[in-house]
């Protein structure tokens, strides 16, 4: 049987939703725009390597968690013209609620929504899994890309020091586990001592940060950035 769920019941249900998804994860909301505590259960739902895919219908991210998103391999987004459901399901429960996923935590909101739970209610469960999947199949799988800025040859600049072999390099997400950062605080890092540069809705790679030996790749996901392994930014004086 569906429960109510009134606003801080729907926030509730919406965390453990994401944080007991063991196989599969499913949000669809209009607006892509992620919160730190999303962004952490999302991170987490990386590591454990679980089939995460948003459907949205406006993206609302800042370049530099566009960045933090394409690094992390085990979620894709799809675009969704004229999308205005929101919907979470994980394999054992859904929420069908006015609640954006910008606007969890926030309760100032008021909201309403209901939870169905698979064994409770395996028919509403269904019906609200397949038109889950029917969101799915008519929107746009998208990779937000990242672009490396092109330097210009002029006849005064040496010649470029060989580059190491990707072998030796790791990507960012990996490095700032090493340096004991969180995904985002490493990217803002990078962006603050100009390794990267936001321009518009892409994040580049700078001069400085191709220096020190950072490359733009593109992978099955989309782009990233990879750097050797012994590289720890040097705070702008």
């Amino acid at each position: 049987m569906a429960k109510f769920l009134n606003t801080s019941a729907t926030n509730y249900y919406l965390e453990e939703l994401i944080k007991s998804a063991s196989d599969r994860l499913i949000l669809i909301s209009p607006f892509l725009k992620l919160n730190d505590r999303i962004k952490e259960l999302l991170e987490d739902k990386n590591r454990l390597k679980i089939d995460v895919r948003i459907v949205y219908g406006k993206s609302e991210l800042q370049p530099i968690e566009i960045s933090w998103l394409n690094e992390l391999s085990f979620i894709r987004t799809s675009f969704c013209k004229n999308l205005h459901a929101k919907c979470y399901i994980n394999e054992s429960s859904c929420i069908i609620t006015s609640l954006n996923l910008y606007e969890f935590s926030q309760v100032n909101n008021n909201e309403m929504g209901v939870h169905v739970s698979r064994d409770d209610d395996p028919d509403m469960y269904k019906d609200t899994y397949e038109e889950a999947q029917r969101i799915i199949r008519i929107s746009d799988e998208v990779r937000i890309s990242l672009e490396k800025i092109e330097k210009k040859p002029s006849p005064a600049t040496p010649k470029a020091k060989p580059k190491k072999s990707d072998s030796s390099k790791i990507t960012s997400s990996k490095l700032a586990a090493k340096l004991n950062l969180k995904t985002p605080e490493f990217i803002a890092l990078l962006s603050s001592n100009g390794y990267i540069h936001e321009e518009g809705d892409k994040t580049l790679l700078t001069e400085k940060g191709e220096d020190a030996g950072g490359e733009a790749k593109t992978g099955r996901f989309g782009a990233y950035f990879i750097w050797p392994e012994e590289f720890t930014p040097s705070v702008k004086s």
